[in-house]
């Protein structure tokens, strides 16, 4: 003879999928070594940022994620839209100048790099690291330049407000050189490379020192921290394909900005982060540890 049973259903209010392991993953310093361990996952694995500090994701004492902060940049468009009163003007002086380089260091760090292990990428360990780390570099800012921001919303759930993308400066000459020089596409960086080839040794030769002139001209970077002698140095060893995707870099890539300022004050954050610390409170709101 059959019981009646009582089936009890319980619903959640907006429920959130969570990680079994999430609990067990910490934010904390790291080294070169931790950016060489997954550096090749990155599409920008060849350089780093001047400055560089290394930050790294660990579960049972292994590296499973790397974030790398630099130096920020002393002129940029975008910044100058956010923070108007840094932008450069007519009466300037060389005081002037220096006092704002001095303050964008004080008071700016760039994430520059980041990478994730592909077996923990889909599990929001990304943007969690990413304000954890913008909290414990203890900055007044944090900025980030991102195409990738324009598909994936990392930066914006880690609470990051970005400014409308905007063409590069240097947009319509960089179009006009790859135009007036190649049949091929400009944002086709290896039919660009073949083209070369297919050409004489000469006219290969005479392209590399077009496509390098161009790109020391018209880059902002070679231009301003990085001139003088050195200068020279590198524009000497500069392979074409260097140059070629410099010359891209500048003319059509168009990161867009984010910038995030932190709630809590200096010194008081631990150097030792679980990564489930993000959800304890908002993301730009004083950690609640």
């Amino acid at each position: 003879m059959l019981s009646d049973t009582e089936t009890l259903i319980e619903r959640i209010d907006s429920p959130r999928a969570f990680f079994s392991l999430a609990d067990e993953m910490f934010v904390e310093r790291g080294t070169i070594d931790d950016w060489y361990l997954l550096h090749d996952l990155h599409y920008k694995a060849e350089k780093l940022p001047i400055g560089p500090r290394f930050w790294r994701l660990v579960l049972a004492g292994q590296t499973i994620g790397v974030l790398v902060t630099g130096t920020p940049k002393g002129m940029l468009r975008e910044r100058h839209i956010v923070f108007p009163n840094l932008k450069p003007r007519s009466g300037d002086t060389r005081l002037t100048n220096t006092n704002r380089y001095h303050y964008i260091n004080a008071n700016f760090r760039v994430i520059s790099r980041f990478v994730i292990d592909t077996m923990f990428r889909g599990i929001g360990a990304g943007y969690r690291m990413m304000n954890l780390v913008s909290r414990m570099e203890g900055n007044t800012f944090m900025e980030i330049q991102s195409s990738m921001s324009k598909f994936n919303a990392f930066g914006q759930k880690a609470g990051f407000k970005f400014v409308k993308p905007m063409n590069a400066n240097k947009y319509d000459q960089v179009l006009r050189f790859f135009r007036s020089h190649f049949a091929a596409s400009p944002q086709d960086f290896e039919a660009i490379l073949a083209e070369i080839a297919a050409k004489p040794p000469a006219e290969q030769q005479r392209l590399a020192e077009i496509c390098t002139d161009f790109y020391f001209r018209n880059s902002a970077l070679e231009n301003t921290s990085n001139g003088g002698a050195a200068m020279e140095q590198r524009r000497a060893s500069m392979s074409l394909r260097d140059a070629v995707k410099g010359i891209q870099q500048i003319g059509l890539a168009s990161p867009m900005y984010g910038i995030w300022k932190c709630p809590d004050p200096k010194g008081s954050v631990p150097e030792r982060l679980a990564l489930t610390q993000f959800d304890r409170q908002g993301p730009s709101e004083r950690l609640r540890l």
